[in-house]
Formats: structure tokens, sequence, C-alpha cells
């Protein structure tokens, strides 16, 4: 003689209860930590807990510190949405960061043009991606390429190599210097306005590192906002610079890097650093064209 009962699985979160099957009549030993109550009373119980949902932690996407050792996480993008964006910045150029330049790098990729969906940000993630991309290329040269090399007159001191990373990543703009004033305004949206500013940091961060910054102190900060204000400050005047070179831009770099100095130099105490930090971070994003 047979007779259906119910099989219990235990899964690590619940218990669920499968598709009924057929079974003998052979006494089925239970321990009492797992089944004490009748079939019934426990059919109706694992229904119940079966419904609920699991509940899941996530780590903080912010983190209250920053070390070389453990860098901030990148922008992550899938291989599909890297591809696009990849052939993307072909059409910037021409296209700016707009909707059309992502099509056409679909296009260029070999997806559909309906493919952009996959990018949730659109035209920002365009944006964020040529300013990673751009930052990597900056590292890349200092690596490979002896950017940092010492000049004749010896080697380049710490400051030296801040205004050389800063020009170096400047002519890096020159052939999307017209299309920089729509970036800024996409990232001057409420919902952008965060992003932008940490991928600013990461630049100062990165080119500090480069340079050999090695401060453990609370220049550590001020340093990186030092040189964030003079990047941003000095992109909004390259769009404007028809010099031969950016000669009048990296002008303009030398005499801000050495007003940034001089302000660092005067400022003392952990409250003026705090007062300094805070007016710096709202001129900084006014100073790269943010509606702040």
């Amino acid at each position: 003689m047979t007779r259906t009962q119910p099989l219990l699985t235990l899964s690590r979160r619940y218990l669920t209860t499968a598709a009924p099957r057929t079974t003998t009549t052979t006494p089925i030993r239970t321990t009492k930590s797992l089944l004490t109550t009748k079939p019934t009373t426990t059919t109706t119980t694992l229904r119940t807990i079966q419904h609920q949902p699991c509940l899941r932690t996530t780590t903080p996407s912010i983190r209250p510190y920053h070390s070389i050792h453990h860098p901030s996480p990148p922008h992550e993008y899938s291989n599909s949405q890297t591809t696009i964006l990849s052939s993307a910045l072909r059409h910037v150029p021409t296209h700016g960061f707009t909707r059309d330049a992502l099509t056409l790098g679909a296009r260029d990729a070999g997806f559909l043009d309906v493919s952009v969906q996959l990018l949730p940000r659109g035209e920002f993630d365009l944006i964020l991606f040529w300013l990673a991309s751009r930052r990597g290329l900056l590292r890349s040269k200092v690596e490979n390429d002896a950017l940092l090399q010492s000049s004749q007159q010896g080697p380049l001191s710490v400051d030296d190599k801040i205004k050389t990373l800063i020009m170096e990543r400047l002519r890096m703009n020159v052939e999307v210097k017209d299309k920089l004033q729509d970036a800024l305004a996409i990232m001057s949206l409420g919902e952008n306005i965060p992003l932008s500013l940490s991928e600013l940091h990461a630049l100062s961060d990165d080119i500090l590192t480069l340079a050999g910054d090695a401060s453990v102190d609370a220049s550590w900060y001020s340093k990186r906002m030092a040189v964030a204000a003079v990047y941003a400050s000095s992109e909004f005047v390259m769009t404007r610079d028809t010099s031969a070179g950016l000669r009048d831009t990296e002008e303009f770099v030398s005499r801000r890097w050495a007003d940034a100095r001089a302000v660092k130099d005067k400022v003392s105490g952990v409250k003026q650093c705090l007062g300094f930090l805070g007016s710096t971070a709202v001129g900084l994003g006014r100073s790269w064209g943010l509606k702040l």
C-alpha cells in the first residue's frame, strides 16, 4: 500500500515544500529538531515560510576612507556596455556626448540601435566612461611612455610633476573641447553631481599618486582638493584657449597651482583646514561648471 507524502527540503535560508511523490509505507525516522508536529501542521507551516522574502545585506557603495591599498571600486560595465561605449567614444568629437554617438557606437560594434537601452544613464554613462578612460590613459603614459622622466635640469619636483600631469590630462580634451560645455551641463543635473565630483576626486588622487606625493596627514585632503580645483578651473579656461599648444592654459595652471600652494601654507589647524575644505568643495564644483 502506498500513499502520498510531502517531501521536505532543507535550504540555507528557509524550508520549501517540493511536489508530492509516491512513497512506501515504511516508517520514516525524523529528528526532533527537523519535524516534531503532524504532517498536516507541518505542511501549513512550510507554506507560510516559503513565501517569506530572504533578507540580504549589501555593502555600502560609499566608504568613509580611502587608501591606495584599498582603492575605490571603479564604475562597473558589462562586456556589451564596454564595447558600445568604446565604439561611441570615436563619435564624440563629431556628435558630442549624445545619444546619437551611443547609437552609432552600437552600430559599429554590431549591436541593434535599441541596445543603447543597456546603458541606464544614457549620455551620462558615456561621459563617465570618457573620464575614466582618460585617467587610465594618463596612468599608461606615466608607466609606459616615461612622461615624468627627468629633464636636463635634473629630476622633476613633485609640484612640477603635478603641473605636467594636469596639462597632459587637459591635452586629452583637445579633440572634444567644443563638446565639453554640453557634458558639463549633463553633469550638473542633481542626480549626476555626486558621481561627477567622485570622478574629479579620483583624477586628483591619481595625479598626486603618480607624482609621488606621500602625504599621510591632513594635507592629504587639502592637496587633493587643490589639484581638483586647479584642474576644474583650468579645463574651463582650456575650452576658450586659442593659443598654440594651449600655452595660455599652461600659464594659467602654473599661476593657479602657485596660488593653491600659498593658501595651503597659510592654513593651519584642524578647524581652519575643515573650513577651507568645505568652502573649496563648493567652489570646486562651481569652477567645473556645476550648478551648486
